[in-house]
């Protein structure tokens, strides 16, 4: 569910749906936290491949779907073509009050100019409508990413900090931010959300679907023997009662422009 600002496009969307739709599931809950009424204009920002824009439009939301990602779209046109989709940047969405409510999930992490992107979702919200959103927080999924970083390095890659793909804030940061643009912050959380991840190689999978930038302009065989070296490293503490656990920690937010 990217809205960054990548040139290149790597997300699989029939990798996501197949391997990955935890995702989508434990949005679920985001959506009782929208509170969506019948016949709102609602903007899923970061909508994937389309499946919460369904839940929505089915109990009757005029909803328009936006990701960064084409494949993604092109997937969510195809799976539910009665929607509206559209390849949007968060950063620059050129909506102008627009609508009832911006909803949100698993994406804002992506989006490395936080700021560039809340005055746009701003932007497309009528005054005293919501912005509803999840996202990666502070130390999401760090043991995994320190893993990878470390084995990087042993195989004597130079990394960079700018190959790190997301933006994990405090709440106090975040908060600050949506305060600076205009919102008022009704709703801040922070969590931890052991997530469970599917199958055997759903390490592998994640790391293959979600981490790709961190392994830019290395080959194959070389990026293959960093996983599996991570994988074999992290399964005292990530593999638990037979399956993989990341160390998923969330922010949940609900602002309201004033």
């Amino acid at each position: 569910m990217d809205t960054g600002q990548h040139t290149k496009d790597y997300w699989n969307a029939n990798l996501y749906d197949n391997n990955h739709s935890f995702v989508s599931e434990y949005g679920n809950n985001m959506i009782e936290l929208l509170a969506p009424k019948q016949g709102e204009k609602i903007l899923d920002l970061g909508c994937g491949t389309g499946d919460l824009a369904k839940k929505l439009f089915d109990v009757g939301v005029n909803i328009v779907g936006v990701d960064n990602s084409k494949n993604m779209v092109t997937e969510a046109m195809n799976k539910y073509p009665q929607i509206n989709f559209t390849v949007r940047d968060a950063t620059n969405l050129g909506y102008h009050a627009e609508f009832d409510a911006v909803f949100s999930n698993a994406t804002l992490h992506w989006v490395k100019q936080p700021s560039q992107a809340l005055g746009s979702i701003s932007q497309s919200l009528k005054p005293g409508a919501r912005f509803v959103a999840e996202f990666g927080g502070k130390g999401n999924v760090q043991t995994i990413t320190n893993e990878i970083i470390r084995q990087l390095k042993e195989v004597g890659t130079e990394y960079k900090m700018e190959q790190f793909p997301w933006y994990y804030p405090s709440v106090g940061e975040y908060t600050s931010l949506m305060e600076e643009v205009g919102f008022r912050v009704i709703f801040a959380q922070y969590f931890d959300r052991p997530t469970p991840l599917n199958g055997a190689n759903g390490l592998k999978n994640w790391i293959e679907m979600f981490a790709g930038q961190m392994f830019e302009s290395i080959d194959v065989d070389k990026k293959d023997y960093i996983i599996t070296k991570a994988e074999n490293n992290l399964q005292a503490t990530l593999w638990q009662d037979g399956k993989w656990i990341a160390d998923y920690k969330r922010i949940r937010v609900i602002g309201i422009k004033e």
